[in-house]
């Protein structure tokens, strides 16, 4: 179609010499092509409906030798459920929790840590991943076998050979050494050795050859060569010289050689005689596989008739033979061996207890300067005189917190603590139980084992330098802190204040042994540095003597504050004695341990003499980052007294030593006991009634710092409460009558109690409570100070102030503190009882869990789930479904924003359950999930939501799969046929759910690119995951409607995420299946040539064969595009190919033979492409030429490069358009355009087609329209126009090796059909591809590859380093063609790959 010239044109040619003009004209040309062109939507082919075919075609697929390619396995899915094993000998939730527990928080926490794990298993999940994922890794072949070519028989002698051999992992040596002149008619003497310099070199067919020279230049010619491939052996020889060996060739001569020292000789000996053996090793193994072949030759011409016979079979053991010992083709592919983790999976773990940094610390002793013997005889060890008792914990004053719970230990010898009367409370605990024996056991251990514990555990989250391990001193009360520490600060040896201070305990242990003073204190630091590394060479501080006015924990801080100053330390009074303390890491096999509850952890022997080692319960931050789900039941209350304000009261006439008994009741009635559950001190019972704090002498506003640690019951309610019982404490032991003294060592002064509940919570702040002088019952009915309501007479302390302080902190996983998630769990609990409640008080409650802590969602996270999936199947109302779908996308978003995904991975995989399937079941977590996220993702809804749904859909995807693969087992539906399994209503859902998503994948890149990437990534995985559950068919037309969604020409991003998707989607398990590789014709097909065989894209072949159809479509659009565009599409086809290549469960040669059916059409593809990859013209610009930010200006390429395709293919009215632009007839803008966001930016330009010639168009002839199938190829119906310009060279060498792969794996018989068939012109074609190979895969010679490997760079070589191995006597048209494409320019070739 040449124009005819016009004025106009020339007109044009006038206004080139205009500034601006040409570019106008330019752009307005662009514009028009773009616009007319690009936005074309590619024609739409419905896929098949495969179920259909299934059936259909049962018998063709039954009869087929390959069905297993054509079949998806039976069985590909099932539900498991595996068996939670806890760290613990026993289970961490008590026996009768679940009877009693009545709260539903309480009951499904408990649920969540007694159930076991629930999995879906995909039976051949290994293979649905990228090639790099298969279950038999990709290797990299260890050696290839060494082949001699003619460009490396003539290397110019300046090449360092030897270092070519080095690389190959070769012997090299070389030295001087003293050469003898071997000659028959003169002998050899001293005389006639001449120093050379040997060099030993390997040659590329691997023998070597041992060359010398006159210095040490080995780069010129040398005197002369020893070949060694001739050489019989290597011995010593002295006789003529010292250090002298010779080298016995075949022909029955020998080299004389010595050395200048005997080690320098032995080492040439050996390195030749290593050369020697290996050779001799090679040449046997060698003549082995000939005697082989020779044994087969005659055992075949015995039994043939003629030698031609014999011949011929030897050939084919020869064939048999490289076939299987060659290399697959894409295991020499560089992409092959690239290291890329990008796609493969987080590891998923079941939830489990984690802990900090572990430290052990042992308690070895704590002795005083003051000792002597404490027995009457006199008769026995020298220990401290009196008891004292070590508390350990972490204090963290960096964030003013105490970090542990306190660890007691009781380091006194046996004979000081029988200076102590034995308590005589009962030994009672709620889980221990008498055995034969009468020793009581606690959970299997003996309590004997528990009862003085030297060795804890102790936890750090967060380590950091100002972590400091605290040891606090106690001692019998006795009198003033300052009076008991004095004989301990005095240096003077004095057996007499040993023997007074002793006389002194004794009394006081015997009248007042159940109550503890103060004494002192001592610290050390834990941590070097925040990584947690021990500071191990640090030592406990000195004994300060513990002050009265600073015991709080706020005063410990501010002392510790100073602790790291000398001079602010020094002034605190020292009382002279050593605490013995070490700590150490934990081992992580660490046996005979016993968690905080004392329930043994897994590794335990019990034994006689059992070390136990106790965990001291770490007090985690409460942050969400420290924070992990719970898994075990553990409900302790940490209670610390704090401070007592009596200076004002006149109840009592004496309260100065003034003692707190802490008790924990769950009844005010006055006859009621308190409960068992107080963890005791050591030596006592494990568990008492009550609990005392140490006492200060003669303080009548005392401030405490004691832990009382409590088991709280599995359920609380409202009469749950502590009771403080005050007494006050006579120290006098000067009084005469003796039962008057009993009498008068204590008197009540006091009561006062704390409700645990508070609006349905335990309380966790600190309190302050009135305290009454008389305790009526009833007295919880009296709450305040005032006493004026009815009930209970209550006699109130100073007119009931708030005279005494207290604190608790609870450590729980059955109780929370959050409001909003209590209040949520208790409605849900009423409404299920009442009748059904009306959806909007749930909905008020659900929107506020949106306020819940972070820190506790993430620890009842499972719990939590699990209620709102089960919110979700019970409502009734849509708008409860959607703001329970709210809730879970805030969950899901704090806990991505915290870093904590992997918790949600772990919950989806192991917990998530649906309800059990039963006949009235008439709501699926799937079908109302996927409603729910419909109609969040519409476009009204708030656009914030709709983000974090879209950034995190990963989670609810997951949750909608495994909630289909569920209910198909449970409900037995697994068995029945595809299009029966799911509702049609559920159909309807998924379908509005993948369009309703694509316009936020399509449109909000731009905006939120991280939100619509996720969200494109998660859709593919459920599309993928749909095939091994519900119709195919139905899931191949959702896979249309999400590739209708894209235009030619879209941005980058949108082709990432298309190719994205295809990926995905191909990665399959059973993505061959899928495919139905098998032939489609009408009627029984007798010869293979009978056979339809698709060559190019037919939109029979797309229907038949969906998914490999799809992707070979949007291969080709993807071709017409940008580098960046082109390369992301060729590499997901070549990794799939890659794929198919490794896959083990189709490794036979008929297998891969199959596959190469269903990509025979890329044949058609590369040959519509193939002057893109045509080297044949010489171009003055580089290949790989590249601007705009690396895309290629195709205005560049176009003068010398022929249009692709005949007129045919060209859109007449697009081609008017263009002329008239440009001859100024039309204006671009005269028609109506598309929306301008349709296309790509000015930038971005489309391939203009070369109008230099009229003719050019036409230079392919219409031979095209004669090609194998009439239909027009279904890749080249999205855009009239293809590019010109050329592929570079990643790209030609990626779309040739998907090629070659075809070729050698199609059979022979589908190879011969397809040139039976084809025209000539794609004849022609097909041999200029595999040309176009011959080219890009040369070997280039050894000296080029050391060059590069060197960083060189490519170089310029003589024309005989060019040629090809097999091209030595070429004649004809083939022969002109090779030398043409080997005067290319030869740095793009395989040897960069």
């Amino acid at each position: 179609m040449s124009t005819p010239v016009h004025p106009e044109t020339r007109r044009f040619t006038r206004g080139l010499g205009k500034p601006g003009t040409a570019a106008e004209l330019r752009q307005s040309v662009s514009e028009v092509v773009r616009t007319s062109v690009l936005v074309v939507k590619p024609k739409v082919i419905e896929p098949l409906d495969y179920e259909n075919v299934l059936v259909q075609r049962k018998t063709q697929i039954l009869s087929d030798v390959l069905r297993d390619m054509l079949q998806f396995p039976l069985e590909d899915f099932q539900i498991s459920t595996l068996r939670r094993h806890g760290r613990t000998v026993y289970p961490t939730v008590p026996e009768n929790a679940e009877k009693d527990a009545q709260s539903l928080f309480v009951q499904e926490c408990i649920k969540t840590y007694n159930s076991d794990w629930h999995v879906v298993n995909y039976k051949y999940e290994d293979y649905s991943g990228d090639f790099r994922q298969l279950p038999n890794k990709v290797s990299r072949p260890d050696k290839l076998a060494v082949h001699v070519f003619e460009v490396d028989e003539d290397v110019d002698k300046d090449e360092d050979t030897a270092s070519l051999g080095s690389q190959k992992g070769g012997i090299t040596k070389h030295g001087w050494l003293y050469k003898g002149n071997m000659n028959s008619a003169i002998s050899v003497t001293m005389r006639s050795f001449k120093r050379r310099y040997f060099h030993l070199a390997q040659l590329g067919d691997g023998s070597y050859n041992l060359n010398f020279y006159k210095d040490e230049k080995i780069s010129k010619e040398p005197k002369g060569t020893i070949f060694l491939d001739s050489c019989m052996g290597v011995v010593q020889n002295n006789k003529v010289r010292r250090f002298a060996f010779e080298l016995k060739m075949q022909d029955k001569s020998t080299y004389l050689l010595a050395s200048d020292s005997e080690g320098e000789m032995e080492d040439w000996i050996s390195t030749l005689n290593k050369i020697l053996h290996s050779s001799f090793e090679i040449a046997m193994q060698e003549k082995r596989n000939g005697d082989i072949h020779d044994d087969d030759d005659m055992a075949k011409s015995d039994s043939s008739s003629g030698s031609m016979d014999s011949f011929q079979s030897t050939r084919d053991i020869e064939s048999k033979m490289r076939n299987e010992t060659r290399l697959k083709l894409f295991i020499l592919d560089p992409d092959t061996q690239k290291l890329d983790f990008s796609g493969i999976e987080p590891d998923i773990k079941q939830f489990e207890e984690k802990f900090g940094k572990r430290i052990l610390v042992n308690c070895n002793d704590l002795s005083f300067n003051l000792q002597c013997c404490v027995a009457e005889n006199e008769e026995g060890p020298t220990t401290n005189v009196e008891p004292f008792y070590v508390t350990l914990s972490l204090f963290d004053i960096q964030n003013s917190r105490k970090i542990s719970s306190d660890f007691h230990v009781d380091l006194n010898h046996p004979s000081v603590r029988g200076m102590v009367p034995s308590s005589t409370s009962q030994y009672m605990n709620g889980g221990g139980e008498t055995q034969h024996g009468g020793q009581r056991v606690v959970h299997g251990l003996p309590e004997a084992s528990l009862q003085y514990p030297r060795q804890g555990v102790f936890s750090v989250t967060c380590p950091h330098p100002d972590i400091f391990l605290v040891a606090r001193v106690e001692k019998v009360l006795q009198g003033g802190i300052a009076h008991c520490a004095e004989p301990y600060m005095k240096s003077s040896d004095s057996t007499k204040v040993a023997q007074k201070v002793l006389k002194n305990a004794k009394l006081a242990c015997g009248r007042l042994g159940h109550y503890r003073m103060p004494f002192a204190w001592a610290a050390r630091p834990l941590f070097k540095d925040a990584s947690g590394t021990l500071d191990k060479s640090a030592r406990f501080s000195a004994l300060y003597r513990q002050d009265s006015n600073k015991l709080s924990n706020d005063d410990m801080f501010k002392l510790l504050a100073d602790f790291r100053k000398p001079e602010k330390m020094a002034k605190l009074p020292v009382i002279l004695g050593n605490l013995d303390v070490t700590i150490d890491n934990v081992a992580p096999d660490l046996t005979n341990c016993v968690t905080s509850s004392y329930i043994p952890v897994k590794q335990f022997d019990i034994g006689e003499r059992t070390s136990v080692f106790f965990e001291v319960e770490e007090f985690v931050p409460c942050i969400a980052k420290c924070s992990q789900p719970f898994t075990i039941y553990n409900n302790h209350l940490y209670v610390y007294p704090r401070h007592l304000k009596y200076d004002s009261q006149k109840s009592f006439t004496k309260a100065r030593n003034i003692a707190v008994c802490i008790e924990f009741k769950d009844s005010d009635e006055e006859e009621a006991a308190p409960l068992k559950c107080i963890y005791g001190r050591p030596g006592g019972p494990l568990f008492t009634k009550n609990a005392f704090a140490a006492v200060l002498h003669h303080q009548h506003n005392p401030e405490f710092y004691d832990e009382i640690k409590i088991e709280l019951p599995t359920q609380l309610h409202g009469k749950h409460h502590l009771l403080f019982t005050f007494y006050h404490v006579s120290c006098d032991s000067n009084s005469k009558a003796s039962t008057k003294k009993r009498d008068m060592v204590e008197m009540q002064v006091g009561y006062a109690w704390l409700p645990l509940l508070k609006d349905g919570r335990v309380i966790m702040n600190e309190s302050q409570v009135p305290v009454a002088s008389n305790l009526p019952a009833g007295y919880l009915s009296c709450q305040d100070g005032a006493g004026k309501h009815s009930g209970p007479e209550v006699k109130w302390v100073d007119g009931g102030k708030p005279l005494f302080k207290v604190s608790t902190h609870l450590v729980s996983t059955v109780y929370t503190q959050d409001q909003h998630l209590h209040n949520f769990f208790h409605h849900c609990q009423s409404t299920a009882s009442a009748v059904q409640a009306s959806g909007g008080e749930l909905v008020k409650y659900l929107k506020s869990l949106h306020a819940m802590e972070s820190h506790v969602m993430i620890k009842f996270l499972p719990t939590i789930l699990n209620q709102l999936f089960r919110v979700l199947t019970s409502a009734t109302h849509e708008e409860v479904a959607v703001n329970v779908t709210r809730v879970m996308i805030h969950v899901v978003a704090q806990c991505h924003e915290e870093g904590l995904e992997h918790y949600l991975r772990s919950y989806v995989k192991f917990v998530f359950k649906t309800e059990p399937f039963t006949a009235s079941t008439t709501r699926t977590i799937h079908e109302e999930l996927a409603k729910a996220m419909t109609a969040i993702l519409k476009p009204s809804t708030d656009f914030l939501t709709s983000n974090k749904l879209l950034k995190y859909s990963w989670y609810f995807f997951e949750a909608l799969v495994k909630s289909m693969a569920q209910y198909l087992i449970e409900s037995c539906k697994v068995k029945l046929s595809r299009n029966q399994r799911f509702s049609a209503s559920f159909h309807h859902t998924v379908e509005t759910l993948v369009n309703m998503m694509m316009p936020h994948v399509t449109q909000k890149y731009k905006d939120n690119l991280d939100a619509a990437r996720n969200a494109n990534h998660s859709l593919a995985v459920f599309i993928k995951r749909c095939f091994t559950l519900m119709d195919r068919g139905f899931v191949f037309k959702q896979i249309n409607n999400y590739i209708n969604c894209f235009v030619p020409g879209d941005p980058k991003t949108l082709f990432e995420f298309k190719f994205e998707f295809l990926r995905v989607l191909c990665n399959h398990e059973h993505y061959v299946p899928l495919n139905l590789p098998m032939p489609f014709g009408k009627g029984r097909i007798q010869r293979f040539q009978d056979l339809q065989l698709d060559y190019s894209l037919t939109d029979d072949f797309c229907k038949n064969h969906f998914l490999v159809g799809m992707l070979l479509r949007e291969v080709g659009t993807a071709l017409q595009e940008f580098r960046e565009i082109r390369q992301i599409s060729i590499q997901v086809l070549k990794n799939l190919m890659i794929k198919h290549t490794f896959d083990d469960r189709y490794t036979s040669k008929s297998q891969q033979a199959r596959l190469a059916t269903l990509y025979l059409p890329l044949f058609g593809l590369l040959q519509e492409n193939v002057n893109r990859l045509n080297v044949k013209e010489v171009s003055p610009f580089s290949v790989n030429h590249s601007n705009n930010n690396g895309r290629e200006d195709p205005l560049l390429a176009n003068t010398l490069m022929t249009p692709p395709r005949s007129s045919t293919f060209l859109d007449n009215s697009l081609h008017k358009d263009v002329f008239g632009v440009i001859s100024g007839t039309a204006s671009p803008h005269a028609a109506s355009t598309p929306n301008i966001n349709l296309v790509r930016h000015a930038d971005s330009r489309g391939s203009l087609i070369s109008t230099d010639s009229g003719n050019s168009v036409l230079e392919k002839n219409n031979d095209k329209v004669n090609s194998l199938d009439k239909n027009q190829p279904a890749s080249a119906l999205g855009s009239a126009l293809l590019r010109c310009d050329k592929l570079d060279q990643a790209e030609i060498k990626s779309l040739l090796m998907c090629f070659l792969h075809v070729l050698k794996s199609m059979s022979e018989d589908a190879l011969f059909t397809y040139w039976n068939k084809a025209s000539s012109a794609d004849l022609m074609d097909f041999f200029t591809l595999v040309e176009v190979c011959l080219h890009q895969f040369r070997y280039m010679g050894k000296r080029y590859i050391a060059r590069n490997q060197d960083g060189a760079g490519p170089i310029a070589h003589e024309r005989k380093s060019q040629t090809l191995p097999v091209s030595r006597n070429r004649a004809g048209m083939m022969h002109a063609r090779l030398q043409q494409l080997s005067s290319l320019d030869n740095s793009y070739t395989f040897n960069h790959m």
